[in-house]
C-alpha cells in the first residue's frame, strides 16, 4: 500500500491483492465507481455499486468495522472519487490501483458476462 499524505488526509493506493485478501478477510468493503453498464457486464462479486457521477461523500456509510476501498476501470475515476472524499473530510481513503483491469490481472475471481447468453458468469480466480 501506498499513502499519500494530502491536506484533506492521507489517500492509500492499493494493489489488488491487498483488497483482494482484505476482501476475503471482510475486513474492506468494496466500492465500484464504474457506470452501471460497465459493472451489469464485469465486476467483483460482493462489490457496491455507486456511480461516480451520484457519488456524494456526505452519504457515505463509516469505515467502522470496514474500511472502504474505491474501485473503478483502470484506477483514474476511484482516484477522483477518493480525493473528493478525502475533500469532503471522510478520511482516510483508499482506492485500487490500475483498478477492474488490475484484479483481472492478478487472477482475481470476478462475475462476467456469458457472450452466448447474456446471462452472468463467474470467473474463478486464482484462488479459487
Amino acid at each position: 500500500m501506498e499513502i499519500e499524505r494530502t491536506p484533506n488526509g492521507d489517500l492509500e493506493t492499493w494493489t489488488a491483492e491487498e483488497v483482494a485478501s482484505a476482501f476475503r478477510a471482510g475486513e474492506v468493503a468494496i466500492i465500484d465507481v464504474r457506470t452501471i453498464q460497465e459493472y451489469a457486464f464485469e465486476h467483483i462479486r460482493g462489490a457496491l455499486l455507486l456511480p461516480m457521477h451520484f457519488f456524494e461523500a456526505e452519504r457515505l456509510p463509516s469505515q467502522e468495522g470496514k474500511r472502504i476501498v474505491f474501485h473503478c476501470g483502470s484506477g483514474v475515476r476511484s482516484e477522483k472519487v477518493a480525493r473528493a472524499a478525502l475533500a469532503a473530510g471522510f478520511a482516510p481513503v483508499a482506492h485500487m490501483a490500475g483498478g477492474f483491469a488490475a484484479w483481472k490481472a492478478d487472477g482475481q475471481a470476478y462475475m462476467g458476462t456469458d457472450m452466448a447468453t447474456g446471462g452472468s458468469v463467474r470467473v474463478a480466480g486464482k484462488n479459487g
